[in-house]
């Protein structure tokens, strides 16, 4: 029997804002294995979920989260942008995807490892980026377990994959085919998608053997188990 992984891509966000309190527990009310969550630093140093540099896409201020600290953010959107210890609390119990958004600095990687291990959530966060952040991220834990978001069909270097040792090749859905899959596993890795929205594309990649699928649409993806399986 196939066992896959369903990741609601900042929580659900054609239900709630994306990145929110209520966003993640609505993706766990929809049934998902995994919420991922988009961190960032505020000026003072507090890991905040936010996948944008500033606040204005989502919350109409036109201020870059670098310049606020943690009290400006939370008065600004009255308290709509969760710390990162706050969105592990609200998910305890469930594996969630944190996403190191902006570029990872040793000052980041240890901001956030500390919040995750304060929260006893060691054993249930797994981090995706690219390579040089990654880099970053394994320099100050060697036993995180990683996904490399990769976005050409290219192979990663070997020397990269030997430094970073992640567990999964996170792909973008569209350049996931019958050849990568089948290279992927032969070299031991697990195959991560993202972002389908629609059934048929999720259908293709489960048919390929992706291991984990991260969609803004989780009640879709979780609704093809029974049929699927």
């Amino acid at each position: 029997m196939q066992t896959w992984t369903a990741v609601a891509h900042r929580g659900d966000p054609y239900r709630f804002r994306e990145n929110t309190l209520a966003s993640l527990r609505s993706a766990l009310e929809q049934g998902a294995d995994a919420v991922e969550i988009d961190v960032r630093l505020t000026r003072d140093g507090v890991p905040v979920l936010l996948h944008d540099a500033s606040l204005k896409r989502l919350w109409e201020i036109e201020r870059p989260l670098s310049a606020l600290t943690a009290a400006q953010v939370t008065e600004l959107t009255a308290g709509g942008i969760p710390t990162l210890a706050e969105a592990l609390s609200a998910t305890e119990g469930t594996r969630v995807m944190a996403d190191l958004c902006g570029g990872v600095t040793p000052r980041m990687a240890d901001r956030v490892l500390d919040v995750v291990r304060e929260s006893g959530a060691e054993d249930r966060v797994y981090y995706s980026a690219g390579a040089e952040s990654l880099l970053t991220l394994r320099a100050a834990a060697p036993s995180a377990e990683l996904a490399l978001t990769w976005t050409t069909t290219a192979r990663p270097r070997p020397a990269l994959l030997t430094a970073l040792r992640p567990r999964y090749l996170n792909y973008r859905f569209p350049l996931v085919d019958h050849d990568l899959a089948q290279r992927v596993h032969k070299e031991g890795y697990l195959l991560s998608a993202w972002t389908p929205d629609t059934g048929r594309s999720m259908r293709r990649l489960l048919a390929l053997g992706v291991d984990s699928i991260t969609t803004n649409r989780i009640e879709t993806l979780v609704g093809l188990r029974t049929r699927v399986r």
